[in-house]
């Protein structure tokens, strides 16, 4: 049989990899655009669909001159000499001029210096961040500040903590909130970075607060060694006191820079001395204690008394009588009533009226502390029972008072209180009283001899003296005299007094105080028959019924 030969597969060329039929339809600005194929299976190019580089030159040096219209023939071409249209030196050669060989132009200082780097005026460090990265990885220095702004309104003094990163030269500065002081807790005041210590001089208006501030705007950065424990140290504006740092801190220091003594500095806050709270200067209006208390308090109080000394002394009056001491000579037979209230140690002056003397009597000064003269108004001193004897000089505002005279409840109240009075004083008052009675004893002797109507008045005043022997309300008289006596000036009319006995239900008729009382010797025999009344007044030249 006739074998059929095998004939052999067409030869592709190795380097033909891509067989598939290229795309005809592409996507520009999410619309399908359709487009011829250039290249066929195989990668080999289609001639059918590209044009020859004759056509291509053609295309583009042919001017289209069919329009709609008549037709127009092109412009000719514009004429171009030779000396343009060649070059310079050809030209000029095809003359027959010769010309000198090219030179090198000149160089420009200014472009080459353009072209040169800048200089650099930096060293590179040689400072190997990895290692310390690797050696000083979690050690941070730990030092305890605080903030002392009490220089400003509202200022206070903070304490915070603050974290110097060894790895990285970075600084944290945290917060130290205490219980219920009243603020947000929040952590950080500042968030772990680089602190800038020396700005580059134009670097002071760098915006600071939206950029970051690198090498370029920075002299030198804070390292540990700017840290010590005992010196101030300025951050982000505020001054911070470093008072103490952790065992790892001082470990640290002692190694590094050899300071081994860092001890820790009191901060703690002293009290300050309590103010003392001064009053302003009296005005002399009203009394001190009752100024005193507009400066103690906005709505101020009454000051306060002392209630065992006013129920121990209530209706206790010591009674003197004094004389101006004035060198007008219109005051030289003036005389005053001056009374002084245990209970209050206040002082009231009454002047009795004397007819066709031209002065009107009456009351002279209402009841007040009166001040001594030689003390300050910081600490007054006011007058006191121990400064009325007899000669002693008391000034009122101004007025000098002598005293001349008291009543017997002086004398008998300085006896009962001797601790109260100098001896002087209680002798004075004794004297006195003593040469002021011994006159009136004389002349109820004399009076006795010679006014034959004596035993008459006697014998009525020994009555007088019988019904008011076993009288309760004995005790009591004089203190009814004082009560309605409100001005302690020792004066009651008539008409009070009788209605004083009837009050007290005295078992004494109306018609022997009536003869007492109309007797031309009324008021020395008066004070023989009432001796309780006679108490109550016993400067009875100025005691009128």
């Amino acid at each position: 049989a006739a074998t059929v030969p095998i004939q052999p597969l067409p030869w592709e060329p190795p380097y033909k990899t891509a067989f598939h039929r290229s795309q005809t339809l592409g996507y520009r600005n999410g619309y399908a655009v359709v487009r011829r194929p250039t290249v066929g299976i195989g990668g080999d190019r289609l001639q059918v669909n590209q044009l020859s580089q004759a056509e291509l030159d053609e295309l583009a040096n042919k001017a289209p001159v069919l329009t709609y219209g008549q037709l127009k023939r092109a412009p000719p071409a514009e004429f171009i000499p030779a000396h343009v249209a060649f070059d310079k030196k050809v030209f000029l050669e095809s003359q027959g001029i010769e010309l000198n060989p090219p030179e090198k132009m000149a160089l420009d200082p200014y472009t080459e210096l353009r072209k040169q780097p800048l200089r650099k005026y930096v060293t590179p460090t040689d400072f190997d961040q990895l290692k310390q990265f690797l050696t000083f990885d979690k050690q941070v220095l730990r030092f305890y500040a605080i903030w002392d702004d009490t220089d400003s309104m509202f200022g206070e003094c903070r304490t915070y903590i603050i974290h110097y990163y060894l790895m990285d030269d970075t600084v944290e500065i945290l917060e130290v909130h205490e219980r219920n002081d009243g603020r947000d807790p929040f952590p950080l005041l500042m968030n772990r970075q680089r602190m800038p210590k020396v700005l580059v001089e134009n670097a002071k208006n760098f915006p600071q607060c939206v950029l970051e501030i690198s090498d370029q705007e920075v002299l030198e950065w804070y390292t540990a060694k700017d840290f010590i424990v005992g010196k101030p140290l300025t951050m982000l504006g505020r001054t911070f006191f470093i008072y103490d740092c952790d065992p790892f801190t001082r470990q640290y220091y002692k190694e590094k820079f050899g300071i081994s003594d860092l001890p820790r500095i009191d901060v703690s806050k002293k009290e300050p001395p309590p103010v003392k709270q001064e009053l302003p200067p009296y005005n002399g209006y009203g009394l001190i204690e009752d100024s005193a208390q507009n400066c103690l308090a906005l709505i101020p109080k009454a000051p306060k008394k002392d209630v065992i000394k006013m129920l121990m002394n209530d209706n206790k009056v010591l009674r003197y009588l004094a004389a101006l001491e004035s060198p007008i000579p219109e005051d030289k037979g003036r005389r005053f009533v001056l009374s002084y209230f245990l209970a209050t140690d206040m002082i009231s002056i009454f002047e009795p009226p004397v007819r066709n003397s031209g002065i009107i009597g009456g009351k002279y000064l209402g009841r007040t502390k009166v001040v001594k003269p030689d003390s300050s108004m910081e600490n007054p001193i006011y007058y006191g029972p121990s400064d009325f004897f007899i000669g002693a000089v008391i000034e009122v505002f101004g007025h000098r008072f002598v005293i001349l005279d008291s009543d017997d409840y002086v004398l008998k109240y300085m006896e009962s209180n001797p601790a109260q009075f100098s001896p002087e004083a209680l002798l004075s008052i004794q004297n006195h009283i003593r040469r002021r009675d011994t006159p009136a004893l004389e002349l109820d002797s004399q009076r006795t001899e010679k006014d034959p109507g004596t035993q008459e008045l006697e014998v009525l005043i020994d009555t007088i003296q019988k019904q008011l022997k076993d009288h309760p309300c004995r005790d009591s008289i004089r203190e009814a005299f004082r009560i309605y006596d409100t001005e302690a000036s020792g004066y009651v009319d008539r008409e009070t007094f009788f209605k004083i006995c009837d009050s007290l239900h005295l078992p004494v008729d109306d018609s022997l105080i009536k003869e007492v009382s109309r007797s031309s010797s009324w008021g020395g025999e008066l004070q023989r028959a009432f001796p309780t009344f006679l108490h109550y007044k016993p400067l009875w030249p100025w005691f009128p019924f």
